[in-house]
C-alpha cells in the first residue's frame, strides 16, 4: 500500500458508498471501508470521526450555507419571502450533487438511526433559519413558523428530486413546493 495517494477522503467516501449499498450501513466495518479505498483505518479516522460521518459531516456545509444565504438575501416584506430567496441561494449547493445525493438517500431510508440524524441535520437548519430571520427583526412566532415551512418544502422538493433519474433543478421544484404551500396555506 503507497504511502501517499491522492484523493483519500474522496476515495474513503465512494468506498462507504459502495459497501453500504452491498451489505446496508450497519454490517459495515471502518476496516472494510479502510481496505475498500486501498487506505489504513488510521487514514479513515483523520477524515471521519466515525462511517456515520461520512454521511455527516461535522462541519455541515448545507447549514453553514443557509446562514450564508440568509446573510445575502434582500430585504422582504414578509418572513416566507426571505426563505424562499434563502432555498433558491441554497439550492446551488446541490447543483452537481444529484448522484450524490441518491446515494446518500437510500443509505439512510434503510436505516433507522440515520433517519434520526437526519431528522436532526433537518432540526438544525430550521433553527438556523429561524435564529436569522429573529436577527433581522421577525418575531417569533412568525420566525419559527417561517422556518419551519422553508424546511418543509426544501423536504417534499428535494424527496422529488432524489426520487427523479434524470431530475429538473432542485431550486424550481423548491419553487413548485412553496408555490403549493402558499396555495394550500391560503385556503385556511
Amino acid at each position: 500500500m503507497a504511502r501517499w495517494e491522492p484523493n483519500a477522503r474522496g476515495r474513503l467516501e465512494e468506498a462507504a458508498f459502495e459497501l453500504f449499498a452491498e451489505h446496508g450501513f450497519e454490517q459495515v466495518t471502518v476496516a472494510e471501508i479502510a481496505g475498500r479505498a486501498g487506505l489504513t483505518e488510521r487514514t479513515f479516522y483523520r477524515h471521519f470521526a466515525d462511517k456515520r460521518e461520512v454521511l455527516f459531516p461535522d462541519a455541515n456545509p448545507l447549514v453553514t450555507g443557509l446562514a450564508e444565504a440568509l446573510e445575502r438575501a434582500p430585504e422582504a416584506p414578509h418572513p416566507i419571502a426571505t426563505v424562499a430567496a434563502v432555498l433558491e441561494d441554497a439550492g446551488g449547493f446541490f447543483a452537481d450533487r444529484h448522484a450524490y445525493s441518491r446515494r446518500r438517500n437510500a443509505v439512510i431510508a434503510a436505516n433507522a438511526e440515520l433517519r434520526e440524524r437526519e431528522a436532526v441535520k433537518l432540526a438544525l437548519m430550521a433553527d438556523t433559519l429561524a435564529g436569522g430571520l429573529r436577527a433581522r427583526g421577525v418575531p417569533d412566532p412568525a420566525a419559527s413558523l417561517a422556518a419551519e415551512a422553508g424546511i418543509a418544502v426544501f423536504k417534499v422538493a428535494h424527496a422529488r428530486w432524489v426520487a427523479d433519474p434524470e431530475p429538473r433543478d432542485l431550486r424550481e421544484l423548491m419553487r413548485d413546493a412553496m408555490r403549493q404551500l402558499k396555495a394550500v396555506t391560503a385556503e385556511a
